[in-house]
């Protein structure tokens, strides 16, 4: 992690609070952490999009917990937020920027463009679910591949790397092509999603599917 103090990092979408654990531990310190996710019920997971109002609070205290028990909790701002809502509470620039929130077209495309203009130039975006989640999906093509602003640097499973950098027109046109070579496991993910639900992981596990939900 190419952090140092006085810089800043922020996720949205902490849920549990693993990959909020993995930030704290690994960050040097003086470097802030920011984590907003308003345990609202809404946006829990995958087919887990409203009705679980009854969960929220649970998920909260649950985040809490996980975080004492790493010994990280004081390292770590938590703004019980909506992202949208959270900008006031983060300081100047973001170096890195971890994306796990709503998974929905609309959210999605607001976080990458209102929390994504707030990455210091040469920081580092990261987005879950990339190229797996529909929506996730086309929210990058339109914004990440095509704004001239974030380099797609590669992924692992459906982690995605981004750097912020003005990228030149040769180098606009290299990165439209980094997506789109993408797509074809985009379209696998999305079948496999679809033969799962169907209650078909028999055809899943055909396209390499461990009958897991892919991330």
């Amino acid at each position: 992690m190419d952090c140092k103090a006085g810089d800043s990092i922020v996720e949205i979408g902490s849920f549990h609070g693993r990959s909020a654990i993995v930030l704290a531990s690994a960050a040097p310190a003086g470097v802030a952490v920011t984590t907003i996710d308003p345990h609202a019920g809404n946006d829990r997971g995958p087919q887990e999009i409203d009705g679980f109002v009854d969960e929220a609070e649970q998920d909260h205290q649950q985040f809490l917990t996980n975080l004492r028990a790493a010994g990280v909790d004081g390292r770590i701002n938590h703004l019980r937020q909506f992202s949208d809502a959270a900008h006031g509470g983060v300081d100047g620039d973001v170096t890195l920027l971890y994306i796990d929130g709503a998974h929905r077209f609309a959210p999605a495309r607001s976080d990458l463009m209102a929390w994504g203009a707030r990455v210091a130039p040469g920081g580092t975006m990261l987005v879950h679910d990339s190229f797996s989640s529909v929506g996730v999906t086309l929210a990058l093509l339109v914004t990440t591949m095509v704004n001239g602003r974030f380099a797609y640097r590669g992924r692992s499973g459906s982690l995605a790397q981004f750097e912020r950098r003005n990228l030149t027109m040769t180098e606009r046109v290299a990165n439209v092509g980094a997506h789109v070579v993408q797509l074809p496991w985009f379209a696998r993910n999305v079948v496999v999603k679809a033969l799962i639900t169907a209650r078909l992981g028999r055809l899943a596990r055909l396209l390499g599917s461990d009958g897991t939900w892919p991330y």
